[in-house]
């Protein structure tokens, strides 16, 4: 792997790029990182950048904008042109995405200077700023309470209405090859299946549900890659509370769509969902009153506002996805073993035998029955 690139952009520097940008001279007042929304028992502890928040005038107006750059790491982006693939793509698509924030500039760093991308080095990105709270804030409060508010409810239904939405209008690019790139980046991808499992640590415990979910996932490949191009939807690619910013009421604006906004709206809906099985499994005596309803509530509301299920039934292999991130030691590394357990044998539960909202229940009432996590042994393979 690279040398993680060293990064020393001068503020002179940026404000002579974002002098361009707003054609009127810019005076820089900060530059700090994009990481106070962080809360205190935070578990995600990696990610693939730290933006930074830069404060100026121009023309004597206030005025926002981030600085992004990428590291080298082993989710497929060792390479410069992976990192470089990133920043094109953003600058590429995110005009296509709704309620989304907007690529300013996107270049190339060379020493202290930011420059066209003629004889470069790392690609920066420059997209609006946003006011706003991360949903993963919402998902931290419920798990303090142990119960959903009026509020709760209606942002997951506002959510979901949000991606049914989406999800109803086809992409830019409509070519099957589209479809079958993203069911094969799914598995193979630094960031799909293949690379999330390679990040595991040599003594994992439970290797050997990892290539279970590899072996089972790629029958999902040949399920869907070819034969099930008709899917192919417009998609964000990375719709998890991480990425989701709400300000008042049911007021938000997404984040840092990924895998060129295309691909299978199961997608969308497994990276969100997820998350509030994940929830339940951590604190699974508050399910019905907590993240439980928050899942109820999201399904029911996608349903409605889509008018089908058909979704679901290539859910599998993208839940199965995520459940590799939320068990991973490098991702998440203080949960419990049990949880990790019970998020792995899920996802072979839902390779296996397909996926069914109404039926988690029982997952996480096994895992309840279980005592306290402490004395919970491992569980068996999941059910739907």
């Amino acid at each position: 792997m690279n040398a993680p690139a060293k990064l020393c952009v001068t503020s002179a520097a940026l404000a002579e790029r974002l002098a361009e940008l707003e054609e009127a001279p810019v005076e820089i007042e900060s530059i700090e990182p994009l990481a106070g929304d962080r809360g205190a028992t935070e578990m995600k502890r990696i990610g693939y950048g730290v933006p930074l928040l830069v404060r100026y005038r121009a023309a004597d107006v206030a005025r926002q904008a981030v600085f992004r750059t990428q590291g080298p790491n082993w989710f497929g982006h060792d390479r410069r042109s992976d990192r470089a693939c990133l920043s094109l793509l953003a600058a590429d698509t995110y005009r296509d995405q709704p309620r989304h924030i907007q690529v300013r500039d996107v270049g190339a760093l060379r020493g202290s200077d930011l420059v066209s991308l003629r004889a470069t080095g790392e690609l920066y990105l420059i997209t609006d700023y946003v006011e706003g709270v991360l949903y993963a804030n919402d998902l931290r409060a419920i798990d303090e309470r142990g119960e959903t508010t009026t509020l709760d409810l209606a942002r997951a239904r506002a959510l979901a209405a949000h991606l049914a939405d989406l999800h109803a209008e086809p992409p830019i690019a409509t070519e099957p090859e589209v479809y079958t790139r993203a069911i094969r980046d799914l598995l193979g991808s630094g960031e799909g299946i293949f690379g999330i499992v390679d990040s595991y640590p040599e003594d994992f415990p439970d290797r050997s549900l990892l290539r279970r979910i590899e072996e089972l996932a790629l029958d999902w490949r040949w399920r869907l890659g070819r034969a099930e191009v008709h899917r192919l939807r417009r998609t964000h690619g990375d719709f998890h509370p991480y990425n989701i910013l709400f300000r008042e009421l049911l007021d938000f604006t997404a984040l840092d769509a990924s895998r060129g906004g295309a691909g299978d709206a199961g997608d969308d809906l497994a990276a969100m969902s997820i998350n509030y099985f994940f929830g339940g499994l951590r604190n699974p005596d508050a399910w019905a009153s907590g993240h439980g309803r928050l899942w109820r509530a999201f399904f029911e509301e996608y349903g409605r506002r889509s008018g089908s299920s058909a979704v679901l039934d290539a859910m599998p292999p993208f839940l199965a996805w995520r459940s590799l991130v939320l068990a991973s030691p490098a991702w998440y590394p203080d949960i419990s073993r049990v949880v990790r357990r019970a998020l792995l044998d899920s996802a072979i539960g839902w390779l296996e035998r397909g996926f069914d909202p109404g039926a988690v229940d029982a997952r996480v009432r096994a895992v309840a029955e279980l005592g306290p996590p402490a004395e919970r042994p491992a569980l068996a393979h999941a059910t739907r």
